[in-house]
């Protein structure tokens, strides 16, 4: 039997109302608490409430559709609804919708679809299985959009090679000048991190997430000429290495992309543009 039952006949009134008296509770880590649910340790559930899961703290269920099965509000700019978890901060096995904001110091996991009318914020990983619906813009904080190819080597590819294609569709790096193979540069070097990463999968091959747009950092070698601001770069035969594409004809085709600095001289990471073309 449940320890404690609410019910309310009237719309404007909850079933059970918690309102913390205490200005702080130092063992509890909170201000003040209005109710706190601790599930403790216990066995997976039998009976109707959430059937198959562990030890619940707070299980809230609504079979009207304007309802809510569990609603926090904070009218003073704080948090609504405080859970923590060992695992995901936020696991929702139906779908999920956000029309207010959102901020999650965990990591959240969807099973069904997603929606997001407000903002949300996720400092850990997300995982969508479902459809995601954002109403307003997606802002990544990130440089470039990347995605991910097999590599022709086993071994470790550094972030800011330059990356061809060889005969069959994988990627090695670049050891010829003006290389029409080109696909790209190896995401992550400097500073500069993949804002996105298509086609991220588990293979028997190694894999390397290649900057397709955006800004990332690419290894350059200015022994062949001083790379300018604005120059063009291409694949040089340092191997891994762009150098600035100082031939029009040849340069069709195989720019890797634009730099963002010069390097009058020597071997150096170069934060560009990439602009495969």
């Amino acid at each position: 039997m449940p320890t404690v039952i609410g019910q309310s006949t009237d719309p404007n009134q909850p079933g059970v109302l918690g309102t913390p008296l205490d200005t702080g509770n130092a063992a509890m880590s909170y201000p003040a608490v209005g109710v706190k649910g601790d599930g403790g340790a216990g066995g997976p559930s039998p009976g109707p409430f959430a059937p198959g899961r562990t030890a619940i703290g707070v299980y809230g269920t609504s079979a009207d559709p304007n309802g809510a099965g569990v609603l926090g509000e904070n009218t003073g700019g704080g948090i609504g609804v405080h859970g923590t978890s060992q695992g995901f901060a936020g696991q929702f096995d139906g779908a999920l919708q956000v029309n207010g904001n959102a901020h999650v110091t965990g990591n959240v996991q969807v099973d069904g679809d997603h929606h997001v009318t407000g903002n949300l914020q996720v400092d850990g990983d997300h995982h969508c299985n479902g459809q995601m619906t954002v109403d307003k813009d997606i802002i990544l904080s990130a440089a470039d959009c990347a995605e991910e190819f097999d590599l022709q080597a086993a071994g470790e590819v550094e972030p800011g090679t330059v990356m061809v294609l060889d005969e069959m569709g994988t990627l090695e790096p670049s050891r010829q000048i003006y290389d029409k193979k080109v696909a790209g540069v190896v995401s992550g070097a400097g500073n500069y991190r993949p804002g996105m990463i298509l086609d991220r999968r588990d293979t028997a091959h190694k894999r390397a997430p290649v900057a397709l747009v955006g800004k990332v950092f690419c290894k350059v070698d200015a022994q062949y000429a001083p790379v300018e601001v604005g120059d063009l770069l291409t694949t040089s035969p340092t191997p891994g290495h762009a150098m600035k594409a100082t031939d029009p004809m040849r340069a069709f085709g195989a720019v890797i992309g634009k730099a963002l600095q010069r390097l009058p001289e020597g071997c150096g990471l170069v934060p560009i543009l990439v602009a495969l073309q």
